[in-house]
């Protein structure tokens, strides 16, 4: 990945690490020993093997850095030999590179860590100070920019919006057979604000489910992705937040409702408490939960036809690994399933589909993100499913690419979809 990056003197590059570098984050700079366990955890070098796809060396980039200008030890054994590079802007280059094509995130190589070294987090700050040096993916920026400016001018969007909503909602009455069903936007008081991300795949299936279950609902007129998340950008992410929180708070409503997006749900659920240094005044679900008590509690008033294709689960990492979110979804699909197959690995050893943390946005990263899914890949042709379902979008995608790459021959689809097909 070919990035622009800004010229820093070595002095204000080190002087942005220390800004961004938190006590976790120094223990776990400090405490790796270059072991190599964590090397077969990463989704990336099994698929590729290769020294530039392991976890240590990754972290060992921004390590040289730390240690050449903020180690203790820094001022009295530092050379300038220890950074193998001749100028600030090209470590910042070769920062952005790794931080952005040859890790997702996964949190997967902490779990086989001895140490608990959180590579993961080590890579958060990678990715802050390639974005504050100007050096992160131009599509990732722009987007996190885009939903920026759509809180600024909500109503120069909102005309727009409602029209598209209109058209949606009349979707939904088809299929109920119903002119009743109903897409409300801006409805005070309601119980549940459901935040969805941008498409029909994401608001006609949940607002079917929330018809049947007669539901006290509102769309938000927000999206929940926050592409500066994946930016590491902790600035311009609360900025985003703050839009579906201001809405909640506005309209009085019990419970967000996040739509199946694997980023989206942990950000509302703990970064946004974190960033504000309080928890909202709302409680933060994700629509996995709410269907799975409808199914528990007969909430849908349809019966349900049950598929006889096999039919198998990916994890997604943030919902999975990072969100607890693992039962939930295998008895939403066990409900509508007589054939359902796990991976192997599966929960919180599930690997990374290979274009978590926004990269499924970057279009010139579509050749490494498919390499690194090759094993993801091997594991859905060895379950011999015909269906996978995932509840993160960005998963959803890069599952859907890969079929087509490798030749799986499968169709994915999401929780609320398969449930929706499903009503008799």
């Amino acid at each position: 990945m070919s990035v622009e990056v800004v010229s820093l003197p070595f002095a204000e590059v080190g002087q942005k690490l220390q800004s961004l570098i938190d006590r976790k984050q120094l223990a776990s700079l400090e405490a790796c020993v270059r072991c190599g366990i964590c090397t077969e955890s990463c989704h990336y070098y099994r698929s590729e093997p290769k020294l530039e796809h392991t976890p240590f060396y990754r972290a060992e980039q921004l390590r040289k850095i730390y240690r050449y200008l903020l180690s203790p030890t820094a001022r009295y054994f530092r050379s300038r030999d220890d950074l193998g590079s001749t100028s600030a802007a090209e470590l910042l280059r070769r920062l952005a590179e790794i931080a952005f094509s040859t890790c997702t995130l996964c949190q997967r190589c902490t779990l086989d860590c001895p140490f608990s070294v959180d590579t993961a987090d080590i890579m958060r700050v990678t990715r802050a100070l390639a974005t504050a040096s100007g050096s992160a993916p131009q599509m990732l920026v722009e987007l996190a920019d885009a939903a920026i400016a759509k809180g600024e001018n909500i109503e120069f969007f909102k005309e727009f919006y409602l029209d598209q909503v209109k058209e949606l909602e009349k979707q939904v009455q088809d299929y109920l057979g119903s002119s009743r069903a109903q897409i409300p936007v801006e409805r005070e008081g309601a119980r549940i604000l459901y935040v969805p991300l941008s498409g029909a795949h994401t608001i006609v299936p949940q607002a079917i489910l929330f018809n049947l279950a007669e539901e006290s609902w509102t769309l938000s007129l927000f999206e929940t992705s926050n592409y500066a998340y994946f930016l590491a950008d902790t600035a311009r992410a609360s900025r985003i937040a703050q839009r579906v929180i201001a809405e909640a708070e506005r309209l009085r409503v019990a419970d967000v409702v996040v739509t199946e997006c694997g980023h989206g749900y942990p950000v509302m659920r703990w970064e946004v408490a974190r960033w504000l240094g309080q928890r909202p005044p709302f409680r933060v679900r994700s629509i996995i939960e709410v269907l799975d008590e409808y199914l528990q509690i007969g909430a849908l008033h349809r019966d349900l036809r049950r598929y006889s294709v096999p039919i198998t689960y990916h994890d997604s990492c943030n919902l999975g690994r990072k969100g607890g979110l693992f039962e939930e979804p295998r008895r939403i699909i066990r409900t509508v399933s007589s054939d359902f197959r796990e991976l192997t690995p599966n929960r919180i050893y599930s690997f990374c589909c290979g274009a978590g943390s926004g990269l499924v946005a970057v279009p010139e990263r579509t050749d490494i993100r498919l390499r690194a899914g090759k094993l993801k890949a091997e594991q859905i042709r060895r379950t011999g499913a015909k269906i996978v379902v995932t509840s993160c979008d960005n998963c959803r995608h890069q599952i859907g690419e890969l079929s087509e790459h490798y030749g799986l021959g499968i169709e994915v689809t999401s929780l609320s979809e398969l449930v929706v097909k499903a009503l008799v």
